[in-house]
């Protein structure tokens, strides 16, 4: 199976604060890979080091084997590789529509096309029927949807899921989850931070583990959720 992303020895320091030490990960097509540890471990600096929103102080980053270690963020979203944030910040002002056209315009300059592929996403997410309503009218769940149309938009290869499933009751998280899996079938791999376990088990083919910035274990959910190294680092050792 070819490995579409790569990271190697990922370090990310700030100062004397080493937040991720030596963190290596590989992303292969049409796969979900998740991303788990307390709170504090370092998932959403190394998220933030791959996608380029955080400076790798040492190791390297590739995509579709070009190496983008250094890359601007706005670049590695050119190359295809979309992410959403822990924090929903839709543009309150602008319809559902409109949020998500800012996306579609990347690959897409002229509003007829741009506006199509808008809607697919939209369509994708299931709101198209809140196409037209101000985005600040929203609950948290279509917020999410709303966030992730807005990633689906760019027409990524890769996609970075930040906590989307944070936060939603029972039936919400069932239809994240099921949406999360529909996007694999559309050939988009996918790299998630996620605490809700019920959604790592469900959806992760792949799990690494991180505590205190390092690597602690990684296998399938149910292996590292059994894992010792695992169990202490979310409960302690009493």
């Amino acid at each position: 199976m070819q490995a579409v992303l790569n990271a190697e020895n990922v370090t990310v320091q700030f100062g004397g604060v080493v937040a991720v030490d030596k963190v290596s990960l590989a992303l292969h097509t049409g796969q979900i890979l998740g991303l788990i540890g307390p709170n504090g471990a370092g998932k959403t600096t190394l998220f933030n080091a791959i996608t380029g929103f955080a400076p790798v102080s040492d190791g390297s980053v590739r995509y579709l084997d070009k190496d983008i270690t250094h890359t601007p963020a706005y670049e590695r979203t050119r190359l295809g590789m979309g992410r959403t944030f822990q924090t929903e910040r839709p543009y309150g002002e602008l319809t559902v529509l409109e949020n998500v056209l800012v996306s579609a315009f990347l690959h897409a300059p002229k509003r007829d096309a741009a506006q199509a592929i808008a809607l697919k996403a939209l369509e994708k997410v299931a709101l198209l029927d809140r196409a037209e309503q101000p985005a600040s009218d929203l609950n948290l769940a279509r917020l999410r949807r709303l966030e992730l149309a807005r990633a689906l938009a760019l027409q990524p290869k890769v996609i970075f899921l930040d906590e989307i499933m944070a936060g939603l009751n029972p039936p919400a998280l069932k239809e994240m989850i099921i949406l999360v899996r529909g996007l694999v079938a559309d050939g988009v791999s996918i790299i998630m931070v996620e605490h809700i376990m019920e959604a790592i088990i469900e959806l992760a083919d792949h799990v690494v583990v991180l505590a205190s910035g390092s690597q602690i274990a990684a296998g399938t959910a149910r292996d590292v959720i059994n894992d010792e190294r695992v169990i202490e680092a979310y409960l302690g050792t009493d």
